[in-house]
């Protein structure tokens, strides 16, 4: 997980430089100050890309190494099984619906439409989590 634990360095350093700059140009540009919004957000980008690192990185040092972070690697080192990929599903659908009619409700604030598409979003993730659950009996 050391690429990943890289990549995420890399956004880290950029967000903290990038607010660096923006909180300097926004304070020498504006005659207002320096703008909080925009200053706070990168901070924060920085931070939640610093804990992501921080955590592949932890990971990284506790598993044996994949063939991604070994240097002398070959493509057949990466073989075998994946995982489990579903041929298809349409809850991802429904949920994405689900999502943007909670987003319609926020944009407008009609409680309503929060409450519904909560349980909307609540059902629609129950369905995508156990789609393919059969229960302890079966095999």
């Amino acid at each position: 997980m050391k690429v990943e634990a890289r990549i995420f360095d890399l956004v880290t350093a950029f967000a903290f430089f990038i607010a660096i700059v923006y909180g300097v140009w926004t304070g020498l540009a504006s005659g207002y100050g320096v703008e909080p919004v925009g200053l706070v957000a990168l901070i924060l980008t920085g931070g939640l890309s610093l804990l992501a690192g921080s955590y592949m990185r932890f990971v990284g040092r506790r598993i044996e190494p994949r063939p991604e972070d070994r240097d002398d690697a070959e493509i057949s080192d990466g073989a075998g099984e994946m995982g489990f990929f579903s041929p298809g599903s349409y809850w991802p659908i429904g949920l994405a619906a689900s999502a943007a009619f909670v987003g319609l409700g926020l944009a407008f604030f009609h409680i309503w439409m929060l409450v519904v598409g909560g349980i909307l979003i609540l059902l629609t993730v129950g369905g995508l989590v156990f789609e393919y659950h059969t229960g302890p009996n079966h095999e």
